[in-house]
């Protein structure tokens, strides 16, 4: 796989107005999501959601890709279509989640690490195969009382790095995602400081594993105060210490950056992302790759009525769609 047609890949992740989807949770994540609104948590269920999501009419027009779990896939429309070949018939980029998840880190209380290097490799191929044309790893940075630590930082950013060689050396984009959590009682100030040393360590690192960061997106964390904090920090404000934080330690080259939205509400993760946008031009696109900030609504609709409101919980998938679309040109009318 040549770098030009990995750049391509990248650069149509992140094409003008356009975002990712995330709908890459875990069968475990996915039924803590379905116990909330009262469905039974079975594969068809999942498949059946994952179909309301992935063919909401006209969805292609603001998401440039899907995040798939393994799971998802391998499955296929009621019409017998693969979901990978489906997207790909209608101009979006199938991608896979990769890693295993975190465990703790020995001798760091507190802390993780992402799992999932062994046999990547041939993962990798067999997801290729598939239709995938880029991938997601993510790593988790606690905040709290002495930590993160150097080590975890190091540890993660290393995970990162094979991953996303791995990744490029099988023709798949790698999407590193080092997810600085909201919870706790930290100030904006102290979010940016972490974000800005994990940055910092994980593009150190690629360049270290000759990953080439022209065939690599950034999937972001934005600087927030932890939720626990008494001072909340205004949309301003989270705009301009996160595209502060992004300039210090994220190389001009990379393709573009998304956003996660980390357990910010719908109106926020738009609002902030806008913001950004607004406050532009910047080094590189600004786009996002939500998964609760695109789904939520469209989930509790379709849990009430599973029939009736298909077409309801759809136009509302397509609607969270179109305002991320619209704030990542930072032109969202709020």
């Amino acid at each position: 796989m040549s770098i030009e047609q990995l750049a391509e890949t990248a650069r149509a992740m992140v094409a003008p107005g356009k975002g990712i989807i995330a709908i890459d949770e875990s069968s475990g994540t996915c039924a803590k999501r379905f116990a909330g609104v009262g469905i039974e948590n079975t594969e068809e269920n999942r498949r059946a959601y994952r179909e309301l999501l992935l063919t909401a009419p006209n969805l292609n027009q603001y998401i440039s890709g899907a995040i798939l779990f393994d799971e998802t896939i391998r499955q296929s429309t009621r019409d017998g279509v693969p979901f990978a070949k489906y997207m790909a018939d209608h101009g979006m980029i199938p991608g896979i989640k990769v890693d295993k998840g975190t465990h703790n880190l020995a001798g760091f209380p507190g802390e993780v690490v992402t799992e999932g290097l062994d046999g990547l490799r041939e993962r990798l191929k067999e997801y290729y195969k598939l239709g995938a044309r880029f991938a997601k790893w993510r790593a988790v940075i606690n905040i709290g009382e002495d930590i993160p630590s150097g080590t975890c930082i190091e540890a993660n950013s290393h995970a990162l790095a094979r991953y996303a060689a791995l990744c490029q050396e099988q023709g798949l984009v790698p999407m590193v995602e080092p997810e600085v959590i909201m919870d706790g009682d930290h100030d904006i100030e102290t979010c940016y400081e972490v974000t800005e040393v994990v940055l910092r360590s994980l593009f150190d690192a690629l360049y270290n594993q000759n990953v080439m960061l022209e065939g690599t997106i950034l999937k972001a964390s934005m600087v927030v105060p932890g939720k626990g904090c008494d001072e909340q920090a205004s949309v301003e404000e989270v705009a301009e210490s996160t595209l502060m934080c992004l300039k210090s330690a994220v190389p001009a080259i990379l393709p573009g950056i998304v956003f996660l939205s980390g357990g910010q509400s719908d109106e926020d993760a738009t609002a902030h992302l806008d913001a950004m946008n607004r406050m532009g031009p910047n080094p590189w696109p600004l786009s996002f790759s939500y998964g609760r900030a695109m789904q939520q609504a469209a989930l509790k609709l379709w849990a009430q009525d599973m029939q009736g409101n298909y077409a309801k919980a759809q136009q509302t998938v397509f609607e969270r769609a179109k305002a991320n679309g619209l704030a990542a040109l930072g032109q969202w009318e709020g």
